[in-house]
């Protein structure tokens, strides 16, 4: 398969951007004695350095007017989505129903909202919402004149509104709230903390200014959605073109994918790129973010995974905005249209029926029905797929687990629990000019299709596999490894101007059952492009909540290569050597067993 995606598939851009947007949909049975009434409204809204149309509609409740105002919800669509697909629609819809105002709208360069599409950056997208919290606040009015006198207010031009909505629709949510303290509650949904972790990502503990290994399918797939807008919206407003070479991205968008797709990281582009993925992600401006926070995050998500999640989580709580989070089982890599029984499934609407939908309305009941003895929950919770009674799939924690059991790399690739167990010794493995390792065809999640079981070809990998379990145990969190490797071919090309000569790798932990059957929990890796090869690094692996059941063994991988990312420039043998005073480390957040 061609690294690059061409224009020319609209097949797929129409099936992934009707995939990625359906799960984020919040629909109940519409009311049978017309509970609320809808309203088209246009605004006219300063983005930045342009002045931008949004396209809306208001979903307002019957008996909701100035006497008897009700608080808000703002939302928008799914990247490639727009007010009127199935989620965002849903959204208005369902809110409405339980008496809130709810104005939902396409987000900037989707459905028929004009500007140029900017990743949610806070000083455009989250410009462009905070003109539609000034309608709510019954300060300015939508193009035709409509008012909303209706919202409840905490003071003059200052409604009571929260925010939800998922992915794109999710980050918008903290952009908003950083550069408009008026927003009193956000939920988002299965969305990033740091866009160059997301499509770029290094794992490797501290390697911020290092590039990693580009996700080359996720992004091109979204690339060529965004790119493709003609195909999916007639009469394209033209503030919503750009130029023959970057069609509908803002320019800076454009030149990051680039240098992606180039698989070359010269420092001045390197740093252009970070610099860029950042500006438009939680991680630059979380700073600035007061309102209360409810994360969800989806356990099957290789666009999204949950150290996103729990990176947003950790900064908010570290500056004291209040936040809670939720692992659910759902995110764009499965159970998008068919979450597991008893998870909140949106299409189906079943907020006060499952454990995360009841969160979500004690969430809004609290901060904008102001309701302030409802209980929000815990602060983290997590499904657990091993559980088969649909009313106790979730744990609940008072904070996410921490590493808590070492296990240690043996030189005769046994996986240890005692340091005095490691036997002396090193293996090598090389990589191939191709990639030789696959965890999983990224778009297939997303759009329904079968994809093969993740695999590694013998020569290019290594592995450290423990004795069967005597118990089951349960991981919770994100692994880290701790490792030393040795590639002289690497060691000479890693100080190169240009990082991708530095090695890269990708580490994952698979189960294995009693009849040899390897399972990559949600076909999850690490990528990692080694700072320095000479020197040991941690790696984080990505999140999991997972038991590894009584007689299963614990399979520790590195890989040279994963089909799914871009890999090594050149061909680079490692050898990993191992002695019981110097070996690699596992550590697991276990929190049973």
């Amino acid at each position: 398969m061609s690294r690059r995606v061409s224009r020319s598939r609209a097949a797929l851009v129409l099936a992934l951007s009707a995939a990625l947007t359906a799960p984020l949909t919040l629909t109940t049975p519409a009311s049978a004695d017309g509970g609320y009434g809808v309203t088209p409204l246009k605004f006219t809204v300063r983005a930045g350095a342009r002045t931008c149309t949004v396209d809306a509609d208001l979903y307002r409740p019957s008996g909701v007017d100035r006497a008897h105002p009700a608080p808000a919800v703002l939302a928008t669509n799914g990247f490639g989505g727009s007010k009127d697909d199935g989620s965002t629609d849903a959204i208005g819809k369902a809110f409405a129903q339980r008496g809130y105002v709810a104005l939902v709208y396409s987000g900037l360069g989707f459905g028929e909202s004009g500007c140029l599409i900017s990743l949610d950056a806070p000083g455009i997208d989250g410009q462009a919402a905070s003109g539609l919290v000034d309608f709510l606040a019954g300060g300015r009015s939508a193009d035709d004149g409509t008012r909303a006198d209706y919202v409840t207010l905490d003071g003059t031009g200052d409604p009571r509104v929260g925010m939800i909505g998922g992915s794109y629709g999710g980050a918008i949510q903290l952009a908003t709230a950083a550069v408009d303290h008026r927003v009193d509650a956000l939920i988002p949904l299965i969305t990033w903390n740091d866009l160059a972790y997301s499509l770029d990502p290094n794992n490797a503990a501290g390697a911020t200014a290092v590039p990693g290994a580009f996700k080359w399918q996720w992004t091109n797939g979204f690339y060529l959605m965004g790119e493709s807008q003609p195909l999916t919206q007639a009469a394209l407003d033209p503030s919503r073109v750009n130029s023959l070479t970057c069609l509908h991205f803002v320019t800076r968008a454009c030149d990051t994918i680039r240098t992606l797709n180039s698989g070359s990281y010269p420092a001045d582009r390197t740093r252009q790129l970070l610099s860029y993925a950042r500006s438009v992600s939680p991680v630059s401006y979380l700073d600035r973010v007061e309102a209360p926070t409810l994360l969800i995050q989806g356990q099957a998500d290789s666009l999204f995974n949950l150290n996103e999640a729990t990176a947003t989580y950790r900064t908010l709580k570290a500056r004291g905005t209040e936040t809670k989070m939720i692992w659910q089982s759902w995110g764009h890599s499965g159970g998008l249209t068919d979450p597991a029984a008893g998870e909140l499934n949106l299409t189906q609407g079943n907020l006060e029926t499952s454990y995360v939908g009841r969160r979500v309305l004690a969430w809004f009941d609290r901060y904008l029905q102001g309701n302030r003895h409802t209980d929000t929950g815990p602060d983290f919770a997590y499904y657990r797929d091993w559980i088969t009674d649909p009313d106790h799939t979730y744990a609940t924690a008072g904070h996410v687990p921490a590493l808590s059991r070492p296990l240690y790399l043996s030189g005769d690739g046994k996986l240890v629990g005692d340091r005095g167990e490691v036997v002396r010794g090193s293996r090598t493995y090389t990589n191939w000019p191709t990639p030789t390792s696959h965890s999983e065809s990224s778009l297939a999640g997303a759009l329904g299709l079968p994809d093969p079981a993740p695999y590694d070809t013998h020569g290019t990998y290594l592995a450290w596999t423990s004795e069967p379990l005597t118990h089951a145990v349960d991981v919770v969190g994100a692994p880290q490894a701790t490792l030393k490797v040795n590639s002289p071919a690497a060691e000479r090309t890693q100080r190169s101007s240009d990082a991708a000569d530095k090695l890269v790798l990708f580490a994952k932990l698979y189960d294995v059952a009693p009849d040899g059957t390897r399972t990559l929990v949600h076909r999850l890796v690490a990528p990692v492009r080694v700072p320095d090869v000479t020197r040991s690094f941690t790696v984080t692996l990505p999140g999991i909540v997972h038991r590894y059941e009584q007689g299963h063994r614990l399979r520790f991988v590195i890989a040279a290569s994963d089909d799914a990312y871009f890999g090594n420039r050149g061909v680079k043998p490692v050898t990993v050597a191992a002695s019981a005073g110097n070996t690699g480390v596992l550590r697991l957040p276990v929190v049973a067993g």
